[in-house]
C-alpha cells in the first residue's frame, strides 16, 4: 500500500504489509498474484470460505431486486432471516444491525428495559466491542482506559469461578453478558458448570443471561449456537462475525420467554435488516447443516492432536506459545499462510469452516515447520 494511500485511513490497525484483492474458498490472493492459506477468515467471519456459491448467488439475486427500504416497511429477506433463526434458537424474536457491537449494545439496552435494573455483570478478560457500551463491559482495562469515563454499573467476575460469579450478582444487576469461549481475551471456554451458574442466578435476581455468541455462533464452534453445548438455554444471544459470510450484519435474539420488553420507538438501526446481507445470511444458515458441522468437529480435533498447547471449541482455536505470537504471524505469512493472534503469546485460528483436509494438511504443515 502507497504511503500516500495509508495516511488518508486512520490508524486503528495495526496491518499486515499486504494487500489482499481476490479469494476463492479458504485462499486469498495479493496485489502480487501470491496465494495464502487463510486461517483467518476475516477473523471468524468468512465461514463458509471466499466468495461461497450460495450466499454469492443469494446476495447477487438480491442485488438486482432491492437494497434498501428501511424498517418503515417488511422485506422478504429480513423475516426469512428471522425465522431461520428463530427455529435453530427454539422460539425467538429478531433485530437487527450491523456488526457485533451494535448488538451488544441492543442486549444492554434490552436487559435494562426488560429487568427494570441497570447493573451489569460481565467477566475479566472478556470482549465484546469498541463502542462505549460495549467497551465498558469489555473486561481488558487497557482497552478501556482512554475512554473512561464509560457505562456505569458493571461489574466483572472471574471466568470460569462460581464462586466469584456469585459475589459479583447482586439484586442490582439486571444482565448477566458471557462469551462461551472468551474470544479476544485468549480463546478460553467456558464450562458448563459455569454458565448454568450464571443461569440460577440470573433466575434468583431477576436478570437476563445474555450470551454473546458473535464470534462462537453460526457453527464456528461445532454447533450452530455454542450453548448448544453447555445444556443451558439464555434469555438472549448476539451474533454477528460469520452470519452474512463477509457481508455486515448484526443481530440480538431474544427468546420467546423473554420477549415483549422493546416497543416501537424505543431502538432502531437505519441499515439494520439490509436485504442483500439478510439474503446471504438466510443461505449462509440453510449450508451449515450437520455435514458441515462434523466436520468443523473433526478438523478441530486434527488440530489439536497435531499441535501443543491448543484449547477452543470446534474451529475457535488458540495455540498457546513460548514466544511472541507476531513473530510466528509474520513466519507464517512469508510461507504463505494466514493466522491472528489473541494475546501477546496465543495464536489465534479460525479457518473457513468449509476447509477440505488437504487444505487443513497444508496449513498444519507450515506452522509446525514454523513452530
Amino acid at each position: 500500500m502507497s504511503a500516500v494511500a495509508s495516511r488518508a485511513v486512520l490508524p486503528t490497525y495495526a496491518r499486515q504489509d499486504v494487500t489482499l484483492v481476490s479469494g476463492d474458498g479458504a485462499w486469498l490472493v495479493d496485489a502480487e498474484g501470491r496465494r495464502y492459506l487463510d486461517f483467518v477468515a476475516g477473523i471468524a467471519v468468512v465461514g463458509l470460505g471466499h466468495c461461497h456459491p450460495k450466499p454469492l448467488a443469494a446476495a447477487r439475486e438480491q442485488l438486482d431486486r432491492l437494497w434498501h427500504v428501511s424498517n418503515l416497511y417488511w422485506t422478504e429477506p429480513m423475516t426469512e432471516l428471522a425465522e431461520r433463526l428463530s427455529g435453530r434458537f427454539g422460539g425467538a424474536q429478531a433485530f437487527f444491525c450491523n456488526s457485533g457491537a451494535e448488538a451488544i449494545e441492543a442486549a444492554l439496552k434490552y436487559a435494562r428495559k426488560a429487568s427494570g435494573k441497570t447493573g451489569v455483570v460481565a467477566l475479566e478478560g472478556s470482549f465484546h466491542g469498541r463502542t462505549c457500551g460495549a467497551l465498558a463491559v469489555t473486561g481488558q482495562p487497557a482497552k478501556r482506559a482512554a475512554f473512561e469515563p464509560l457505562l456505569a454499573g458493571v461489574v466483572f467476575a472471574q471466568p470460569t469461578d462460581v464462586a466469584s460469579l456469585q459475589a459479583a450478582v447482586t439484586d442490582e444487576i439486571g444482565c448477566i453478558l458471557l462469551e462461551p469461549v472468551l474470544g479476544e481475551g485468549g480463546i478460553h471456554p467456558l464450562d458448563a458448570r459455569f454458565v448454568e451458574a450464571a443461569r440460577a442466578l440470573a433466575d434468583d435476581v431477576g436478570a437476563l443471561l445474555v450470551l454473546d455468541e458473535v464470534q462462537t455462533g453460526v457453527g464456528r464452534t461445532g454447533t450452530f449456537f455454542a450453548f448448544e453445548q453447555l445444556g443451558v438455554r439464555p434469555d438472549a444471544v448476539t451474533l454477528a462475525k460469520g452470519l452474512a459470510n463477509g457481508l455486515p450484519i448484526g443481530c440480538l435474539l431474544v427468546s420467546d420467554g423473554a420477549a415483549g420488553a422493546f416497543v416501537p420507538g424505543e431502538h432502531a438501526s437505519t441499515f439494520g435488516g439490509n436485504p442483500v446481507a439478510c439474503a446471504a445470511a438466510v443461505a449462509v444458515c440453510d449450508a451449515v447443516d450437520d455435514e458441515l458441522l462434523g466436520a468443523v468437529v473433526g478438523h478441530g480435533a486434527t488440530i489439536a492432536d497435531r499441535l501443543s498447547n491448543v484449547r477452543g471449541l470446534g474451529l475457535l482455536l488458540a495455540v498457546e506459545l513460548f514466544r511472541p505470537a507476531g513473530e510466528v504471524v509474520a513466519d507464517c505469512l512469508e510461507r504463505g499462510l494466514l493466522v491472528g493472534t489473541a494475546g501477546e503469546s496465543t495464536l489465534r485460528l479460525t479457518p473457513p469452516l468449509t476447509l477440505t483436509a488437504e487444505e487443513l494438511e497444508h496449513g498444519l504443515a507450515i506452522l509446525e515447520e514454523v513452530l
